[in-house]
C-alpha cells in the first residue's frame, strides 16, 4: 500500500489567492467610485451667492435668496465724507431699479478711518432714519485682513480691486460673478446704464425661458 502524501504548498495557496482577489476587487471599485466622483460630483465653484452672511441682528442668512438678481454691493459707513450723497444715490438706484431684478447689499466696516463706530443695529436705523434705505444693511464686518468677510473678499479676489475707502461698490450678474466696480467719488449716472444692461438681461432670459 502507498503512503499517503500531503501537499501543504496548495493547502495554503488557497487562501493567498482568495485575499489577492479581495483586494483586486477593492481596489477597482475604489477606482470605479472615484471616477463616479469626479464625473457627477465636482466641487461646486464658488460664486458670490454661494456665502453665507450675517444680517443686522447676527442671524446667518445665504445669499442665495438673491441669486437671479443683479446687486450692487458695498461698504458702507455712517460717518464719513461720502456718507450723505452715497447713501442717497444708493437708495435712488435701489427705488428705479429694484427690488424684482436689484438689490443693493450693504455692508458696514469700521476699516476705513473708524468712521463706523457703532453697533450694527444702529447702523441700519441710522440709515433707515436718516436716508430712508429699503435695501438690506448687514451684520457690521471686516473687508481687508486675515478676519475679512469671506464673501466680500470674494468680491476682492474676483476683481483685483481692494477698497481703499468707504463706499465701494461691486456690480454683481445673477450668476454671482462680478462685473465691474466704482470708487465711491464716481457718479451715480456711470452705475446706472450698467444695472439697467444686467436688468435686461435678465428680463430677456425670463422670456426666452417662458
Amino acid at each position: 500500500m502507498e503512503p499517503l502524501t500531503t501537499t501543504y504548498p496548495l493547502k495554503y495557496s488557497v487562501p493567498k489567492a482568495r485575499v489577492f482577489v479581495v483586494f483586486l476587487s477593492m481596489v477597482l471599485c475604489t477606482t470605479v467610485l472615484c471616477l463616479l466622483q469626479l464625473r457627477f460630483f465636482k466641487p461646486k465653484t464658488k460664486d458670490f451667492y454661494s456665502f453665507e452672511v450675517k444680517d443686522s441682528r447676527g442671524r446667518i442668512i445665504s445669499l442665495e435668496k438673491y441669486r437671479g438678481k443683479a446687486t450692487l454691493v458695498v461698504n458702507v459707513a455712517s460717518y464719513c465724507q461720502y456718507t450723505d450723497k452715497n447713501y442717497m444715490a444708493l437708495q435712488e438706484l435701489h427705488r428705479e431699479f429694484g427690488p424684482s431684478h436689484f438689490t443693493v447689499l450693504a455692508f458696514p466696516c469700521n476699516q476705513f478711518g473708524e468712521s463706523e463706530p457703532s453697533s450694527s443695529p444702529e447702523i441700519e436705523s441710522f440709515a433707515k432714519g436718516n436716508y430712508g434705505v429699503t435695501f438690506p444693511v448687514f451684520h457690521k464686518i471686516k473687508i481687508l485682513g486675515s478676519e475679512a468677510e469671506p464673501a466680500f473678499k470674494f468680491l476682492i479676489d474676483s476683481s483685483k480691486k481692494e477698497p481703499r475707502w468707504n463706499f465701494w461698490k461691486y456690480l454683481v450678474n445673477p450668476e454671482g460673478k462680478v462685473m465691474k466696480f466704482w470708487r465711491p467719488e464716481e457718479p451715480i449716472e456711470s452705475i446706472k446704464p450698467e444695472v439697467a444692461s444686467l436688468i435686461r438681461q435678465i428680463i430677456m432670459k425670463k422670456r426666452e425661458d417662458l
